[in-house]
Protein backbone atom coordinates (compact mmCIF):
# COMPACT_ATOMS: atom_id res chain seq x y z
CA UNK A 1 0.00 0.00 0.00
CA UNK A 2 0.84 3.73 -0.79
CA UNK A 3 2.62 5.38 2.38
CA UNK A 4 0.18 7.12 4.46
CA UNK A 5 1.73 10.19 6.81
CA UNK A 6 0.10 11.39 9.35
CA UNK A 7 -0.33 14.62 12.11
CA UNK A 8 -0.61 15.77 15.53
CA UNK A 9 2.74 15.26 17.16
CA UNK A 10 3.81 14.23 13.58
CA UNK A 11 4.87 16.02 10.36
CA UNK A 12 1.90 15.87 7.71
CA UNK A 13 4.54 17.05 4.63
CA UNK A 14 5.19 14.80 2.59
CA UNK A 15 9.31 14.13 1.46
CA UNK A 16 10.14 16.31 -1.38
CA UNK A 17 12.42 13.81 -2.95
CA UNK A 18 11.60 10.96 -4.13
CA UNK A 19 13.86 11.10 -7.18
CA UNK A 20 16.64 10.37 -5.77
CA UNK A 21 18.79 13.76 -5.12
CA UNK A 22 17.47 14.60 -1.90
CA UNK A 23 19.61 11.26 0.05
CA UNK A 24 17.55 11.44 3.67
CA UNK A 25 14.50 9.70 1.45
CA UNK A 26 14.41 6.18 0.16
CA UNK A 27 11.41 4.70 -1.71
CA UNK A 28 11.84 0.94 -2.07
CA UNK A 29 10.15 -1.07 -4.81
CA UNK A 30 6.73 -1.53 -2.14
CA UNK A 31 6.12 2.12 -2.29
CA UNK A 32 7.84 2.16 1.16
CA UNK A 33 9.17 5.21 1.93
CA UNK A 34 12.26 5.57 4.67
CA UNK A 35 13.04 9.29 5.30
CA UNK A 36 16.00 10.86 7.98
CA UNK A 37 17.46 13.59 8.57
CA UNK A 38 20.29 14.51 7.26
CA UNK A 39 21.30 16.29 10.75
CA UNK A 40 21.75 13.09 12.23
CA UNK A 41 24.64 12.11 10.16
CA UNK A 42 27.87 12.71 12.31
CA UNK A 43 29.82 9.20 11.10
CA UNK A 44 32.38 10.58 8.62
CA UNK A 45 34.91 8.43 7.28
CA UNK A 46 37.37 7.80 10.17
CA UNK A 47 34.22 6.92 12.74
CA UNK A 48 32.71 4.64 10.08
CA UNK A 49 36.35 2.47 9.90
CA UNK A 50 37.16 2.59 13.77
CA UNK A 51 32.72 1.72 14.09
CA UNK A 52 34.11 -1.60 11.56
CA UNK A 53 37.30 -1.90 13.59
CA UNK A 54 36.35 -2.07 17.40
CA UNK A 55 33.64 -4.61 16.51
CA UNK A 56 36.05 -6.88 14.95
CA UNK A 57 39.27 -6.61 17.22
CA UNK A 58 37.91 -7.18 21.02
CA UNK A 59 40.30 -10.07 22.91
CA UNK A 60 40.19 -12.45 20.34
CA UNK A 61 43.35 -11.86 18.97
CA UNK A 62 45.74 -11.68 22.14
CA UNK A 63 44.11 -15.30 23.23
CA UNK A 64 42.59 -17.27 20.05
CA UNK A 65 45.46 -17.86 18.53
CA UNK A 66 46.41 -20.51 21.16
CA UNK A 67 43.28 -22.80 20.82
CA UNK A 68 43.70 -22.24 17.10
CA UNK A 69 47.36 -23.39 17.14
CA UNK A 70 46.40 -26.27 19.62
CA UNK A 71 43.66 -27.65 17.38
CA UNK A 72 45.56 -27.57 13.89
CA UNK A 73 48.70 -29.06 15.77
CA UNK A 74 51.07 -26.78 13.44
CA UNK A 75 52.40 -23.34 12.40
CA UNK A 76 51.57 -23.85 9.08
CA UNK A 77 48.59 -25.25 9.31
CA UNK A 78 47.33 -22.53 11.73
CA UNK A 79 48.51 -19.91 9.57
CA UNK A 80 46.49 -21.47 6.91
CA UNK A 81 43.44 -21.39 8.60
CA UNK A 82 43.72 -17.70 9.40
CA UNK A 83 44.00 -16.86 5.64
CA UNK A 84 41.57 -19.31 5.17
CA UNK A 85 39.23 -17.06 7.94
CA UNK A 86 40.23 -13.82 6.30
CA UNK A 87 39.05 -14.97 3.14
CA UNK A 88 35.35 -15.77 3.89
CA UNK A 89 35.44 -12.58 6.16
CA UNK A 90 36.10 -10.51 3.16
CA UNK A 91 33.52 -12.50 1.03
CA UNK A 92 31.07 -11.45 4.12
CA UNK A 93 32.50 -7.81 3.76
CA UNK A 94 31.90 -7.75 -0.15
CA UNK A 95 27.72 -9.33 0.61
CA UNK A 96 27.19 -6.48 3.27
CA UNK A 97 28.71 -3.74 0.80
CA UNK A 98 26.25 -4.76 -1.90
CA UNK A 99 22.95 -4.61 0.27
CA UNK A 100 24.50 -2.02 2.50
CA UNK A 101 24.90 0.90 -0.89
CA UNK A 102 21.75 -0.69 -2.39
CA UNK A 103 19.75 0.27 1.00
CA UNK A 104 21.65 2.90 2.79
CA UNK A 105 19.74 2.82 5.64
CA UNK A 106 19.48 1.81 9.54
CA UNK A 107 18.99 -1.61 9.93
CA UNK A 108 20.89 -3.83 8.56
CA UNK A 109 20.58 -7.47 7.72
CA UNK A 110 16.77 -6.36 9.00
CA UNK A 111 16.45 -4.06 5.78
CA UNK A 112 17.51 -7.05 3.56
CA UNK A 113 16.22 -10.08 4.90
CA UNK A 114 13.02 -7.79 4.58
CA UNK A 115 13.73 -6.74 1.10
CA UNK A 116 13.95 -10.14 -0.24
CA UNK A 117 11.63 -12.49 1.69
CA UNK A 118 8.38 -10.41 1.50
CA UNK A 119 5.58 -13.42 1.85
CA UNK A 120 4.74 -14.05 4.65
CA UNK A 121 4.01 -10.30 5.09
CA UNK A 122 6.51 -9.59 8.53
CA UNK A 123 7.64 -13.17 8.86
CA UNK A 124 11.21 -12.22 8.23
CA UNK A 125 11.25 -9.06 10.63
CA UNK A 126 9.94 -11.53 13.37
CA UNK A 127 12.17 -14.42 12.96
CA UNK A 128 14.99 -11.19 13.26
CA UNK A 129 13.24 -9.79 15.79
CA UNK A 130 13.81 -12.44 18.07
CA UNK A 131 17.59 -12.54 17.85
CA UNK A 132 18.53 -8.97 18.30
CA UNK A 133 15.71 -8.51 21.51
CA UNK A 134 16.76 -11.99 23.52
CA UNK A 135 20.65 -11.50 22.69
CA UNK A 136 23.21 -9.69 24.78
CA UNK A 137 26.26 -9.02 22.52
CA UNK A 138 27.76 -6.59 24.73
CA UNK A 139 27.93 -8.47 27.97
CA UNK A 140 31.05 -11.05 26.89
CA UNK A 141 33.65 -8.59 26.61
CA UNK A 142 32.39 -6.57 29.16
CA UNK A 143 33.42 -9.81 31.50
CA UNK A 144 36.38 -9.93 30.14
CA UNK A 145 37.71 -6.03 30.47
CA UNK A 146 36.56 -6.71 34.26
CA UNK A 147 39.06 -9.69 34.41
CA UNK A 148 41.48 -8.12 32.76
CA UNK A 149 41.41 -4.94 34.77
CA UNK A 150 41.73 -6.66 38.02
CA UNK A 151 44.94 -8.46 37.04
CA UNK A 152 46.42 -4.84 35.95
CA UNK A 153 45.17 -3.92 39.74
CA UNK A 154 46.82 -7.16 41.15
CA UNK A 155 43.23 -8.14 42.67
CA UNK A 156 42.30 -11.68 42.53
CA UNK A 157 39.64 -12.75 40.37
CA UNK A 158 36.31 -13.94 41.61
CA UNK A 159 32.90 -13.74 39.87
CA UNK A 160 31.46 -11.14 41.32
CA UNK A 161 33.97 -8.33 41.32
CA UNK A 162 35.11 -9.59 37.62
CA UNK A 163 31.11 -8.57 36.90
CA UNK A 164 31.13 -5.69 39.10
CA UNK A 165 33.64 -4.06 37.13
CA UNK A 166 32.12 -5.43 34.04
CA UNK A 167 28.86 -4.19 34.49
CA UNK A 168 30.46 -0.94 35.30
CA UNK A 169 32.25 -0.93 31.51
CA UNK A 170 28.90 -1.92 29.80
CA UNK A 171 26.90 0.86 32.18
CA UNK A 172 29.57 3.43 31.22
CA UNK A 173 29.36 2.46 27.29
CA UNK A 174 25.53 2.87 27.78
CA UNK A 175 25.12 6.38 29.27
CA UNK A 176 28.06 7.75 27.11
CA UNK A 177 26.07 6.19 24.22
CA UNK A 178 22.76 7.52 25.05
CA UNK A 179 23.46 10.61 26.52
CA UNK A 180 26.97 12.09 24.53
CA UNK A 181 26.72 10.76 21.16
CA UNK A 182 29.52 12.76 20.00
CA UNK A 183 31.72 11.66 22.99
CA UNK A 184 31.11 8.22 22.26
CA UNK A 185 32.16 8.37 19.01
CA UNK A 186 35.46 10.12 19.92
CA UNK A 187 36.32 7.97 22.26
CA UNK A 188 35.66 4.64 20.28
CA UNK A 189 37.80 6.39 17.95
CA UNK A 190 40.74 6.95 20.60
CA UNK A 191 40.30 3.17 21.27
CA UNK A 192 40.24 2.22 18.10
CA UNK A 193 43.76 4.31 17.87
CA UNK A 194 45.05 2.39 21.12
CA UNK A 195 44.55 -0.98 19.75
CA UNK A 196 45.87 -0.57 16.03
CA UNK A 197 49.02 0.91 17.96
CA UNK A 198 49.02 -1.93 20.65
CA UNK A 199 49.01 -4.76 18.23
CA UNK A 200 51.72 -3.00 15.64
CA UNK A 201 53.66 -3.18 18.73
CA UNK A 202 53.44 -7.08 18.95
CA UNK A 203 53.93 -6.67 15.02
CA UNK A 204 57.40 -4.76 15.49
CA UNK A 205 58.45 -7.24 18.92
CA UNK A 206 57.84 -10.24 16.68
CA UNK A 207 60.10 -8.72 14.10
CA UNK A 208 62.15 -8.09 16.33
CA UNK A 209 62.22 -11.62 18.07
CA UNK A 210 62.36 -12.90 15.01
CA UNK A 211 66.04 -11.50 14.88
CA UNK A 212 67.03 -13.46 18.03
CA UNK A 213 66.30 -10.23 20.85
CA UNK A 214 63.99 -12.35 23.35
CA UNK A 215 64.18 -13.20 27.38
CA UNK A 216 63.98 -17.03 26.66
CA UNK A 217 65.88 -18.95 23.73
CA UNK A 218 64.80 -18.40 20.47
CA UNK A 219 61.58 -21.12 19.96
CA UNK A 220 62.63 -22.12 16.13
CA UNK A 221 58.44 -22.63 16.25
CA UNK A 222 59.18 -21.53 11.70
CA UNK A 223 61.34 -24.68 11.47
CA UNK A 224 59.31 -27.47 9.83
CA UNK A 225 55.95 -25.92 10.31
CA UNK A 226 53.92 -28.59 9.25
CA UNK A 227 55.45 -30.53 12.39
CA UNK A 228 52.56 -31.99 14.20
CA UNK A 229 49.94 -30.87 11.97
CA UNK A 230 46.59 -32.99 13.52
CA UNK A 231 44.69 -35.41 11.53
CA UNK A 232 41.97 -34.87 13.51
CA UNK A 233 38.24 -33.41 11.24
CA UNK A 234 36.84 -31.92 14.64
CA UNK A 235 40.37 -29.95 15.44
CA UNK A 236 40.62 -28.54 11.92
CA UNK A 237 36.93 -27.89 11.83
CA UNK A 238 36.94 -26.32 15.28
CA UNK A 239 40.25 -24.10 14.56
CA UNK A 240 38.58 -22.92 11.10
CA UNK A 241 35.21 -22.28 13.40
CA UNK A 242 37.04 -19.68 15.70
CA UNK A 243 38.98 -17.61 13.16
CA UNK A 244 36.09 -16.94 11.66
CA UNK A 245 33.87 -15.95 14.75
CA UNK A 246 37.37 -13.91 15.39
CA UNK A 247 36.27 -11.53 11.57
CA UNK A 248 32.87 -10.86 12.57
CA UNK A 249 32.27 -6.96 12.96
CA UNK A 250 32.47 -6.30 9.23
CA UNK A 251 28.93 -5.10 8.67
CA UNK A 252 28.49 -3.43 11.60
CA UNK A 253 28.62 -0.19 9.74
CA UNK A 254 25.55 -1.34 7.96
CA UNK A 255 23.44 -0.82 11.16
CA UNK A 256 23.95 2.75 11.31
CA UNK A 257 23.88 3.88 7.56
CA UNK A 258 21.24 6.54 7.87
CA UNK A 259 23.86 8.60 10.22
CA UNK A 260 26.48 8.26 8.24
CA UNK A 261 28.21 11.02 5.86
CA UNK A 262 27.79 10.20 2.33
CA UNK A 263 27.00 6.77 3.46
CA UNK A 264 27.46 5.23 0.17
CA UNK A 265 31.04 7.03 -0.50
CA UNK A 266 31.83 6.30 2.86
CA UNK A 267 30.87 2.60 3.70
CA UNK A 268 32.66 1.43 -0.34
CA UNK A 269 36.10 3.05 1.33
CA UNK A 270 35.77 2.22 5.18
CA UNK A 271 34.26 -1.74 4.92
CA UNK A 272 37.28 -2.70 2.45
CA UNK A 273 39.94 -0.69 4.84
CA UNK A 274 38.92 -1.32 7.54
CA UNK A 275 38.78 -5.70 6.85
CA UNK A 276 42.37 -5.30 5.30
CA UNK A 277 43.79 -3.48 8.04
CA UNK A 278 42.53 -6.13 10.46
CA UNK A 279 43.42 -9.60 7.94
CA UNK A 280 46.83 -7.96 7.88
CA UNK A 281 47.39 -7.23 11.71
CA UNK A 282 45.79 -10.88 12.12
CA UNK A 283 48.40 -12.69 10.69
CA UNK A 284 51.35 -10.64 11.69
CA UNK A 285 50.12 -10.80 15.01
CA UNK A 286 50.08 -14.54 14.55
CA UNK A 287 53.68 -14.53 13.22
CA UNK A 288 54.83 -12.64 16.04
CA UNK A 289 53.57 -14.52 18.75
CA UNK A 290 55.28 -18.13 16.98
CA UNK A 291 58.53 -15.97 16.33
CA UNK A 292 58.52 -15.82 20.36
CA UNK A 293 56.37 -18.27 22.29
CA UNK A 294 58.11 -22.19 22.36
CA UNK A 295 55.20 -24.21 20.90
CA UNK A 296 54.64 -25.87 24.28
CA UNK A 297 53.54 -22.54 26.23
CA UNK A 298 51.76 -21.43 23.43
CA UNK A 299 49.37 -24.96 24.29
CA UNK A 300 49.25 -24.21 27.58
CA UNK A 301 48.72 -20.29 27.66
CA UNK A 302 45.18 -20.70 26.40
CA UNK A 303 43.33 -16.65 27.30
CA UNK A 304 47.11 -15.50 28.19
CA UNK A 305 49.25 -15.89 24.59
CA UNK A 306 49.77 -12.22 24.40
CA UNK A 307 50.87 -12.15 28.64
CA UNK A 308 53.26 -14.96 27.20
CA UNK A 309 54.35 -13.11 24.39
CA UNK A 310 55.00 -9.79 26.00
CA UNK A 311 56.95 -12.06 28.86
CA UNK A 312 59.49 -13.45 26.35
CA UNK A 313 60.30 -10.07 24.70
CA UNK A 314 59.79 -7.21 27.33
CA UNK A 315 60.15 -8.48 30.16
CA UNK A 316 57.94 -10.12 33.37
CA UNK A 317 56.82 -5.92 34.09
CA UNK A 318 55.32 -5.98 30.81
CA UNK A 319 52.37 -8.25 31.48
CA UNK A 320 50.71 -6.24 33.83
CA UNK A 321 50.64 -3.61 31.52
CA UNK A 322 49.01 -6.07 28.90
CA UNK A 323 46.62 -6.24 30.87
CA UNK A 324 45.39 -2.61 30.48
CA UNK A 325 45.92 -2.51 26.86
CA UNK A 326 43.60 -6.14 26.24
CA UNK A 327 40.71 -4.17 29.10
CA UNK A 328 40.77 -0.96 26.72
CA UNK A 329 40.59 -3.06 23.66
CA UNK A 330 37.76 -4.76 25.26
CA UNK A 331 36.20 -1.66 26.20
CA UNK A 332 36.36 -0.68 22.41
CA UNK A 333 34.54 -3.25 21.65
CA UNK A 334 31.70 -2.90 23.90
CA UNK A 335 31.23 0.56 22.89
CA UNK A 336 31.02 -0.50 19.15
CA UNK A 337 28.63 -3.41 19.98
CA UNK A 338 26.27 -1.55 21.76
CA UNK A 339 26.34 1.30 19.35
CA UNK A 340 25.00 -0.54 16.52
CA UNK A 341 23.40 -3.44 18.55
CA UNK A 342 20.73 -0.49 20.35
CA UNK A 343 20.20 0.79 16.52
CA UNK A 344 18.71 -2.15 15.77
CA UNK A 345 16.20 -2.04 18.61
CA UNK A 346 15.35 1.16 17.63
CA UNK A 347 14.89 -0.04 13.58
CA UNK A 348 12.58 -2.62 15.03
CA UNK A 349 10.40 0.41 16.97
CA UNK A 350 10.31 2.47 13.38
CA UNK A 351 8.87 -0.65 12.27
CA UNK A 352 5.98 -0.73 14.43
CA UNK A 353 6.63 -4.95 15.17
CA UNK A 354 7.74 -3.94 18.91
CA UNK A 355 5.17 -3.63 21.84
CA UNK A 356 5.32 0.07 22.56
CA UNK A 357 6.80 0.38 19.19
CA UNK A 358 7.33 4.79 19.93
CA UNK A 359 9.05 4.06 23.08
CA UNK A 360 11.96 2.39 21.14
CA UNK A 361 11.95 4.33 18.14
CA UNK A 362 12.28 7.08 19.83
CA UNK A 363 15.44 9.42 19.46
CA UNK A 364 14.94 11.59 22.68
CA UNK A 365 16.52 12.93 24.69
CA UNK A 366 19.74 13.82 23.24
CA UNK A 367 19.32 12.93 19.41
CA UNK A 368 20.64 9.24 20.40
CA UNK A 369 18.50 5.38 20.31
CA UNK A 370 18.24 5.85 24.34
CA UNK A 371 15.84 3.39 25.11
CA UNK A 372 17.56 0.85 22.05
CA UNK A 373 20.47 1.20 23.89
CA UNK A 374 18.83 0.45 27.27
CA UNK A 375 17.62 -2.57 25.97
CA UNK A 376 20.27 -4.40 25.36
CA UNK A 377 22.26 -3.37 28.06
CA UNK A 378 19.90 -4.74 30.07
CA UNK A 379 19.74 -7.82 28.01
CA UNK A 380 23.29 -8.05 28.38
CA UNK A 381 23.19 -7.25 31.92
CA UNK A 382 20.99 -10.30 32.51
CA UNK A 383 23.33 -12.51 31.00
CA UNK A 384 26.29 -11.31 32.77
CA UNK A 385 24.75 -11.71 36.50
CA UNK A 386 22.39 -14.46 36.34
CA UNK A 387 24.50 -17.58 35.18
CA UNK A 388 26.71 -19.30 37.62
CA UNK A 389 30.07 -19.74 36.38
CA UNK A 390 31.27 -23.06 34.16
CA UNK A 391 28.75 -24.37 31.82
CA UNK A 392 26.00 -21.97 32.52
CA UNK A 393 28.07 -18.87 31.58
CA UNK A 394 29.73 -20.63 28.64
CA UNK A 395 27.12 -21.78 27.32
CA UNK A 396 25.27 -18.85 27.38
CA UNK A 397 27.87 -16.73 25.54
CA UNK A 398 28.17 -19.28 23.13
CA UNK A 399 23.77 -19.28 22.24
CA UNK A 400 25.20 -15.54 21.66
CA UNK A 401 27.32 -16.41 18.54
CA UNK A 402 25.50 -19.30 17.00
CA UNK A 403 22.29 -17.68 15.48
CA UNK A 404 24.26 -15.04 13.35
CA UNK A 405 25.29 -17.78 10.81
CA UNK A 406 21.82 -18.31 10.56
CA UNK A 407 20.59 -14.78 9.72
CA UNK A 408 23.82 -15.02 7.37
CA UNK A 409 23.03 -18.01 5.34
CA UNK A 410 19.20 -16.13 4.71
CA UNK A 411 21.29 -13.16 3.81
CA UNK A 412 23.66 -14.48 0.95
CA UNK A 413 20.71 -16.62 -0.48
CA UNK A 414 18.42 -13.72 -0.70
CA UNK A 415 21.16 -12.00 -2.94
CA UNK A 416 21.75 -15.09 -5.19
CA UNK A 417 17.91 -15.03 -5.51
CA UNK A 418 18.06 -11.31 -6.20
CA UNK A 419 20.97 -11.90 -8.96
CA UNK A 420 18.40 -14.51 -10.91
CA UNK A 421 15.31 -12.03 -10.53
CA UNK A 422 17.38 -8.62 -10.78
CA UNK A 423 14.79 -6.92 -12.73
CA UNK A 424 11.79 -7.83 -10.15
CA UNK A 425 13.49 -6.28 -7.44
CA UNK A 426 14.82 -3.29 -9.78
CA UNK A 427 18.28 -4.27 -8.13
CA UNK A 428 21.21 -2.14 -9.51
CA UNK A 429 23.09 -0.90 -6.92
CA UNK A 430 26.53 0.96 -6.93
CA UNK A 431 28.41 -2.29 -5.58
CA UNK A 432 28.01 -5.55 -6.77
CA UNK A 433 29.74 -8.96 -4.48
CA UNK A 434 28.99 -10.89 -7.50
CA UNK A 435 27.13 -14.56 -7.76
CA UNK A 436 30.50 -16.40 -6.96
CA UNK A 437 31.77 -14.42 -3.65
CA UNK A 438 27.85 -14.25 -2.66
CA UNK A 439 27.57 -18.48 -2.86
CA UNK A 440 31.33 -18.94 -1.57
CA UNK A 441 29.83 -16.61 1.91
CA UNK A 442 26.42 -18.86 1.48
CA UNK A 443 28.61 -21.99 1.91
CA UNK A 444 30.99 -21.11 4.63
CA UNK A 445 27.70 -19.75 6.89
CA UNK A 446 26.14 -23.12 6.10
CA UNK A 447 30.02 -24.51 7.25
CA UNK A 448 29.54 -22.45 10.38
CA UNK A 449 25.73 -23.52 10.94
CA UNK A 450 27.12 -27.02 10.35
CA UNK A 451 30.24 -27.55 11.86
CA UNK A 452 29.12 -26.96 15.90
CA UNK A 453 27.62 -30.85 15.36
CA UNK A 454 30.78 -32.38 14.51
CA UNK A 455 31.11 -34.85 17.44
CA UNK A 456 34.66 -33.83 19.43
CA UNK A 457 36.83 -36.95 19.05
CA UNK A 458 37.45 -37.28 23.15
CA UNK A 459 35.01 -36.01 26.31
CA UNK A 460 37.83 -33.76 27.13
CA UNK A 461 37.45 -32.04 23.88
CA UNK A 462 34.02 -31.15 24.57
CA UNK A 463 33.13 -27.29 25.15
CA UNK A 464 31.35 -27.98 28.29
CA UNK A 465 32.12 -30.57 31.60
CA UNK A 466 28.42 -32.04 31.47
CA UNK A 467 26.21 -30.02 28.91
CA UNK A 468 25.80 -32.41 25.38
CA UNK A 469 28.60 -30.03 22.99
CA UNK A 470 25.64 -29.20 20.49
CA UNK A 471 22.98 -27.53 22.99
CA UNK A 472 23.92 -23.94 21.91
CA UNK A 473 22.90 -24.28 18.31
CA UNK A 474 19.62 -25.50 19.02
CA UNK A 475 19.14 -23.03 21.63
CA UNK A 476 19.90 -20.56 19.81
CA UNK A 477 17.80 -21.65 16.74
CA UNK A 478 15.38 -21.49 19.51
CA UNK A 479 15.93 -17.85 20.03
CA UNK A 480 15.14 -16.99 16.19
CA UNK A 481 12.46 -19.42 16.58
CA UNK A 482 10.92 -17.31 19.47
CA UNK A 483 10.28 -14.98 16.97
CA UNK A 484 8.75 -16.22 14.50
CA UNK A 485 6.29 -17.90 17.56
CA UNK A 486 5.90 -13.65 17.94
CA UNK A 487 5.03 -13.30 14.64
CA UNK A 488 2.00 -16.36 14.11
CA UNK A 489 0.46 -14.33 17.63
CA UNK A 490 0.98 -10.88 16.72
CA UNK A 491 0.15 -11.19 12.64
CA UNK A 492 -1.77 -14.25 12.48
CA UNK A 493 -3.95 -15.43 15.35
CA UNK A 494 -4.56 -12.16 16.80
CA UNK A 495 -5.75 -10.30 13.79
CA UNK A 496 -8.04 -13.67 12.99
CA UNK A 497 -9.35 -13.78 16.40
CA UNK A 498 -10.36 -10.53 16.81
CA UNK A 499 -11.10 -10.03 13.10
CA UNK A 500 -8.94 -7.29 11.57
CA UNK A 501 -6.00 -7.23 9.39
CA UNK A 502 -3.03 -5.21 9.84
CA UNK A 503 -2.28 -2.08 7.68
CA UNK A 504 1.44 -0.47 7.55
CA UNK A 505 0.85 3.32 7.56
CA UNK A 506 4.23 5.70 7.42
CA UNK A 507 4.55 8.66 9.66
CA UNK A 508 6.58 11.59 10.15
CA UNK A 509 8.20 12.08 13.30
CA UNK A 510 9.25 15.61 14.71
CA UNK A 511 12.61 13.73 14.69
CA UNK A 512 12.41 14.01 10.55
CA UNK A 513 12.46 10.36 10.78
CA UNK A 514 9.84 8.28 9.24
CA UNK A 515 8.22 5.49 11.68
CA UNK A 516 5.58 3.13 10.90
CA UNK A 517 2.71 2.32 12.98
CA UNK A 518 0.33 -1.10 12.05
CA UNK A 519 -3.42 0.29 11.86
CA UNK A 520 -6.52 -2.49 12.79
CA UNK A 521 -8.70 -2.58 10.26
CA UNK A 522 -12.03 -4.23 10.49
CA UNK A 523 -12.57 -7.46 7.81
CA UNK A 524 -15.52 -7.40 5.94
Amino acid sequence: MSPNYGNGEENNQLPKATDGLDRSVIVDNDGDVYRTSESRRQLGLTSTIFLIFNRMIGTGIFATPSAIFSLSGSVGLSLFIWVAGMLIALAGMLVYLEFGTGLPRNGGEKNYLEFVYKRPKFLATGFYTGYVILLGWAGSNSVVFGEYILNAAQVEVNRWNQRGVGLACITAAFLIHGLALKWGLRLQNVLGAIKLIILLLVIFAGFAALGGHLKIDKPHNFDNAFRGTTGSAYGVVTALYNVIWSYIGYSNANYAMSEIKDPVRTLRIAAPTAIIIVGILYMLANVAYFAAVPREEIISSGRILAGSFFRNVFGPKAERALSVFVALSAFGNVLSVIFSQGRLVQELGREGVLPFSKLWASNKPLNAPLMGLCEHWLVSVIIMLAPPPGDAYNFILNVISYPLSIVNIFVALGLVYIYFNRDAYDWHPPTSASLPVTVFFLLSNVYLAVAPYVPPDSPDQNVYKSLPYWLHCVVGLGIIAAGGFYWIVWAVLLPRLGKYKLEKETIVGSDGWTRNVFVKVPRK
